[in-house]
């Protein structure tokens, strides 16, 4: 079945938050307890609630200048989220990697920042991700960092950019 990328709608929160808060927690959180999982993954952790307080919090964190999201039939199978020149996250539902949906969004985000003046994208990559993004051109631009991701928690992650064909 054919992936087609769209721009996010508001109706898309739920299953977005719950993408990405499956996804962050399969690959990027194992070494993590069960405890700092929950802490790392913020209000995340509440994606598949049905609490509206819940699900309120989870698409105020979805938000982001622009947002992508790749569907295959009627199901959301990856998201992107960035503001031109900046990559702020990227997820692909575990049943679809190795497909090229991955590449694909950052082909819309690459020609939008483009589009919009930017001459890099500059990122902060998980540690599971570093490999995906070197072989879609993106470099290293510093060692490995530790920063804030919620509740306190500091999470790993190496700082990446990718200069921009003209």
């Amino acid at each position: 079945m054919a992936v087609r990328i769209r721009k996010y709608r508001k109706s898309d929160a739920i299953p977005v938050g719950k993408l990405i808060a499956d996804t962050f927690r399969e690959f990027n959180l194992d070494y993590a307890s069960p405890a700092e999982q929950e802490k790392l993954l913020g209000p995340f952790r509440y994606a598949h609630s049905d609490t509206p307080e819940h699900r309120e919090a989870v698409a105020r964190l979805i938000g982001a200048p622009w947002v992508w999201v790749a569907v295959e039939g009627d199901a959301i199978v990856g998201v992107l989220r960035g503001s031109p020149g900046r990559l702020h996250s990227l997820f692909v539902a575990k049943r679809v990697h190795r497909r090229g949906i991955g590449r694909k969004l950052m082909g819309v985000f690459e020609e939008a920042s483009r589009e919009a003046g930017a001459t890099k994208i500059t990122m902060q990559a998980t540690l599971y991700a570093v490999p995906f993004y070197l072989s879609i051109g993106f470099k290293r631009s510093t060692g490995v960092r530790s920063g804030p991701c919620f509740d306190g928690e500091y999470l790993p992650y190496q700082p990446m950019k990718k200069i921009l064909a003209t």
